[in-house]
């Protein structure tokens, strides 16, 4: 089957990974408009679950994406630098740099010819392929110019963000809110590579115009920040810059489509769907996209019966992590309206933004506030850890 990938993100070179290892027959080329090298942007999370999916697909990839990644324990929430609550549990974060040249150059030692600085701007030129497989991010340009047919739904959130670095490294996922006389504003930083952290600042609408970072430029927003966070930066700078280009402030992009496929084409990854930042479940369902797309080629050998499959299973997968989603965006658009409360209270409202909660979870959230519980909640997970990476096999 000759395959085209328009976009060489995690979907477009993981799903080219997958469907050579299920055939090695296919002919998949991948179109990448950006240079080799020029990822923009910092670290992505992801947790276990990922991992135990990356292993069972492709071991060695798998291997050095975990390798490269970071380790960070807990969650800690701090409100204006001096009051804290923490959160349990543990993940992962790599950065994108490295994660693309890994899954490039496994999918090039596989037979995939992987093109770098090659923009598609239309399906058409692709009229030779049995598929076009479209990865190209959450502003598709296939997609756009087939939205009737995708029925697609693009909307942006309120708050803008600011994805950023830091030499400040994190050890746990921290959350870090100050408060202005313009209003709350805070970040989202976790370790993303050795010596580097990942910094997503945000705040509302308001505030964000109120501190004049509308009118300001990079450098001058940079210096604001360094300033707002002084303290939990610990007065270690901010780095915009990402392989050559400044980082923007931006507001979320909701992407919607009621199908996924249209006339040999198939949208995967945040061309298909959008999960909001703060759930960090984009590039874990951009890869499983990814999996199941080769899966249902492989099983049906046949592209209408493969792509009708994925979008059926897809879509009803998909529907409960987007409701997560979308909740978890209004509540940060709302954020404001809880930071009334001590660190401890406001923490646990922010884990239970996606539902209702038992009554004992305020219980053992405030239980997990003493050190002694929570560093038997490290050790517990570090055996957890243990023991998930001996079934997956993995080698230190």
């Amino acid at each position: 089957m000759k395959i085209a990938c328009v976009g060489g993100g995690p979907a477009g070179l993981y799903f080219a990974i997958s469907a050579k290892m299920r055939d090695a027959g296919h002919d998949i080329t991948v179109f990448e408009r950006d240079p080799r090298g020029a990822t923009y942007g910092w670290g992505v999370v992801y947790w276990d679950d990922l991992l135990d999916v990356l292993f069972r697909n492709d071991r060695e990839s798998a291997q050095r994406i975990r390798a490269e990644s970071a380790l960070w324990q807990e969650q800690e929430t701090r409100l204006r630098g001096t009051d804290s609550a923490y959160l349990g549990g543990y993940g992962y974060s790599i950065n994108r740099a490295p994660l693309l040249e890994i899954l490039a150059d496994r999918a090039i030692g596989l037979g995939v010819d992987v093109q770098y600085e090659r923009p598609v701007e239309d399906a058409a030129e692709l009229s030779d392929a049995d598929l076009v497989v479209v990865a190209d991010g959450a502003n598709s340009r296939i997609r756009q110019q087939h939205a009737e047919q995708f029925g697609t739904t693009v909307s942006q959130g309120s708050n803008p963000y600011i994805w950023l670095g830091t030499p400040k490294v994190f050890d746990k996922f921290t959350f870090a809110f100050e408060e202005t006389p313009a209003g709350w504003i805070w970040f989202h930083a976790y370790p993303s590579s050795e010596g580097v952290s990942t910094c997503i600042v945000e705040c509302t609408e308001r505030t964000w115009r109120a501190l004049g970072f509308e009118e300001a430029d990079n450098a001058e927003t940079v210096r604001r920040l360094e300033k707002i966070f002084e303290q939990p930066l610990e007065g270690q700078p901010l780095i915009s810059e990402s392989r050559g280009r400044p980082a923007r402030w931006l507001r979320f992009t909701q992407v919607y489509n009621q199908t996924w496929r249209h006339d040999g084409m198939v949208l995967v990854g945040d061309a298909a769907h959008t999960t909001h930042f703060t759930i960090g479940s984009g590039t874990r369902l951009a890869m499983i996209d990814a999996i199941m797309l080769a899966q249902k080629l492989y099983e049906h050998g046949e592209v209408d019966a493969a792509l009708k499959e994925f979008d059926e299973q897809g879509h009803e997968a998909l529907r409960p992590v987007q409701a997560s989603a979308r909740t978890s965006m209004s509540w940060f658009e709302h954020a404001d309206d809880y930071l009334n409360r001590n660190a401890v209270d406001f923490c646990y409202a922010m884990a239970a933004r996606h539902g209702l909660q038992p009554p004992w979870q305020y219980q053992r959230h405030r239980l997990h506030q003493i050190p002694l519980m929570r560093k038997a909640a490290r050790a517990t997970n570090t055996g957890r850890r243990w023991l998930l990476a001996l079934r997956r096999g993995e080698t230190r």
